[in-house]
């Protein structure tokens, strides 16, 4: 399920989005305030957030600012009452990626919403081999090797490095990794993730203690560099 994040200060708003998005069948979290609004997205990932400008705590656009400089691509929508040509600017400027102004169409949102995660999240190119230094990864058979050793690999293993080679470079967040190679219905913690990614470095990497290829980007995810 599609996960979106409502940052709104103003009570009625955030009730009518959670409703409205929850009845699309998204998965709804909200916060009314920036930080609160920050540390959810670092938290919980979400697939998008729609983020109004005018927030206690800390503002829409420290938030946009904080989560960029931090190399966080979550989309994000912002929603503001100011309609001044200057401010839609800074806003996309910081990071944003689309801009309602208040009062606004809920239909229309919700249409910008599901177009700005179809651009993000394209369905993925099915990814047969994976090869780099003396490593190669031959995903439709199970096998791996190094140089000239054969790597053993548990399944999980092959999904997790599969979904961070299909999007090689870009930092895959733990809650996708979770959801896309345990799926729903099943309940491993984080902490699994941060062991599978363990194991493969053990396997991947020339040396796993200071690791070239499989990196890690703190309170965020992993991603490959390859």
């Amino acid at each position: 399920m599609t996960r979106v994040l409502v940052v709104e200060d103003d009570a009625a708003i955030l009730r009518g989005l959670k409703d409205n998005l929850e009845a699309e069948s998204y998965e709804v979290l909200t916060a009314t305030d920036g930080e609160v609004g920050y540390q959810l997205i670092r938290d919980a990932a979400p697939d998008l957030v729609v983020l109004d400008l005018m927030l206690p705590k800390m503002s829409g656009y420290e938030l946009c600012k904080k989560v960029r400089d931090e190399g966080m691509t979550t989309p994000i929508v912002m929603l503001t009452a100011r309609g001044e040509e200057t401010d839609r600017v800074l806003g996309l400027d910081l990071g944003a990626d689309d801009y309602v102004t208040k009062p606004f169409s809920v239909r229309e949102l919700l249409a910008r919403i599901r177009a700005l995660l179809r651009r993000t999240n394209p369905e993925p190119t099915a990814l047969d081999e994976l090869r780099f230094d003396d490593v190669i990864v031959d995903f439709r058979r199970y096998e791996a090797s190094r140089g000239n050793e054969k790597i053993k690999m548990t399944r999980k293993e092959f999904g997790t490095l599969r979904l961070l080679a299909e999007r090689a470079g870009l930092v895959v967040t733990r809650h996708d990794l979770l959801k896309e190679v345990w799926g729903h219905g099943h309940e491993p913690t984080t902490r699994t993730i941060d062991n599978h990614v363990a194991s493969l470095r053990a396997k991947i990497e020339k040396d796993p203690s200071h690791p070239k290829r499989l990196l890690t980007v703190h309170g965020v995810g992993y991603k490959l560099d390859v």
